[in-house]
């Protein structure tokens, strides 16, 4: 095999390396599939989102009694709700209703006869909230939109550096990096499937370089002997990648 390299900077495109364009689909299509999650509970926490807020804005403040209070042990009161039963007057008409989710913590310290405030829709008038409760609910539920967005932007994020990390390691050492004959230290390249890695050096000046090289055993090596065709990575001089037969006539490098 006769080989014409040009001089670095060389022209190599991300398409031309075998199999880096299958990678890049397989992260367009994950990434594609994160989003369309992030859509679906976009649109499911939208609506949730959206209800919320018309409550807030179409609820009125009551004042409620305690008939009775339900909480979980104190030892189980972290994070917990308990329940209230409540009477109380709106818009003329007594109302009396059991299960007013609140914190548990809160229910705790409300006894016969306590009482407390609740928020109550005048389209749903035996459907109150318990007021404290149900602010600091709003208030989290209106974190939900900013988390989807971030979620979008870490998606987005991720396929940038996949991007990023396939030119880095694929194309970067094909334009950049020097092109040297490396000698496996073992003797011969690992056998199986995938990607391997191998200890191996080779000679510039005299001096001997102990690297790490890059090869897919199922591809083979352009070979000068024992030797074979390899780029040095320039940001890790001491990572090489093997150049195979199929790059190399790919890059238009054989004559």
């Amino acid at each position: 095999m006769q080989l014409a390299i040009p001089h670095a900077p060389r022209g190599v495109r991300l398409a031309q390396v075998p199999g880096a364009v299958a990678r890049l689909v397989r992260g367009v299509v994950l990434g594609l599939a994160i989003i369309a999650v992030l859509g679906l509970g976009a649109s499911s926490v939208g609506r949730y989102f959206i209800e919320e807020q018309r409550f807030t804005s179409r609820a009125e403040l009551v004042d409620a009694v305690v008939g009775a209070s339900h909480s979980p042990p104190p030892s189980q009161h972290e994070d917990a709700e308990g329940t209230l039963d409540v009477l109380y007057t709106f818009a003329g008409e007594e109302h009396s209703v059991s299960g007013v989710r609140t914190a548990a913590e809160h229910a705790a310290g409300l006894g016969h006869g306590a009482r407390v405030q609740l928020l109550v829709d005048p389209s749903q008038p035996g459907r109150p909230r318990e007021a404290t409760h149900a602010r600091a609910r709003a208030a989290r539920v209106g974190l939900l939109p900013w988390g989807l967005g971030l979620g979008a932007l870490v998606a987005l994020g991720g396929f940038a550096w996949e991007v990023r990390r396939l030119w880095r390691r694929e194309v970067v050492p094909l334009r950049l990096g020097a092109l040297v004959w490396l000698t496996p230290d073992e003797g011969y390249l690992p056998e199986g499937k995938g990607e391997a890695v191998f200890p191996a050096h080779f000679f510039r000046q005299d001096v001997k370089h102990a690297v790490r090289a890059r090869c897919r055993p199922q591809r083979a090596p352009v070979r000068n002997g024992g030797k074979v065709l390899a780029a040095v990575v320039p940001s890790e001089p001491g990572w090489c990648r093997v150049i195979d037969e199929e790059l190399a006539r790919t890059l238009g490098w054989v004559r």
